[in-house]
């Protein structure tokens, strides 16, 4: 497994169940850092929990009218991102503040319902990125294509700043580079969700590429909101 894949920091004894933190409007990805607030008595224990053992955590996201839902088990999406806490900071009043890298996609098997913790855990089934065979577009012009089109969303002092050049232009395997740009960019959640399902990285990069391309106006669809996300990194994400 490549430094890309963060091998240094997936448990080798991973036991296929995870801790699920499920938020309404967040839909993290592998390979970027997320920060997060943690104050609900329930994901205090629940962090707890992870740091005295493998410090990962699965971010899962509420289905709509979930506010409706009186149970503690509203309907959560599928497909999670499996993350692992690098910082952690607590507060004076028992809130912590952490930094939640995203490392795997998983696919929830089952949860296990009979569970006496405050919160959800469950059986998961680890998601692999799969490149087929090249056919029509080779996956550089692929991978090249999509850099252009998030550069023309990058504010132009950025743009010009050479770190940052160097950075997109860094020869990234097309998966994190998709999952990276999905993760920046202002985009449904609806459509972030499906890009974390696909496993195919070259649909999940056309997917990506054919928003990019509606936000620009290119097609004169309107799915996509015409703004980047003005705030990345992200602030803090409350519990």
């Amino acid at each position: 497994m490549s430094d890309f894949q963060f091998s240094n920091i997936w448990p080798e004894d991973f036991c296929g169940q995870v801790k699920l933190f499920p938020l309404p409007n967040l839909v993290l990805f592998p390979h970027v850092v997320q920060p997060l607030h943690i104050f609900e008595p329930r994901y205090c224990e629940m962090l707890e929990d992870a740091l005295s053992s493998d410090r990962l955590i699965a971010m899962a996201l509420l289905q709509p009218n979930w506010e409706v839902q009186i149970d503690q088990r509203p309907a959560i999406a599928s497909t999670v991102c499996i993350g692992k806490v690098i910082s952690q900071t607590p507060t004076d009043d028992n809130r912590h503040n952490i930094l939640l890298v995203g490392v795997r996609r998983a696919r929830i098997i089952r949860e296990l319902t009979a569970c006496k913790k405050p919160y959800r855990i469950a059986d998961v089934e680890l998601l692999q990125d799969y490149y087929p065979d090249e056919e029509t577009m080779p996956r550089q012009e692929l991978l090249q294509k999509l850099q252009d089109l998030f550069l023309k969303f990058v504010p132009d002092g950025l743009a010009a700043q050479e770190s940052f050049r160097q950075l997109v232009g860094k020869q990234l395997p097309l998966g994190i580079l998709t999952d990276t740009i999905t993760y920046a960019m202002n985009l449904p959640v609806a459509i972030k969700l499906q890009l974390l399902a696909e496993e195919n990285v070259d649909i999940r990069c056309r997917i990506l590429t054919r928003c990019l391309e509606q936000k620009l106006g290119l097609e004169g669809l309107t799915e996509c909101d015409q703004s980047p996300n003005a705030d990345f990194p992200p602030p803090f994400s409350e519990n």
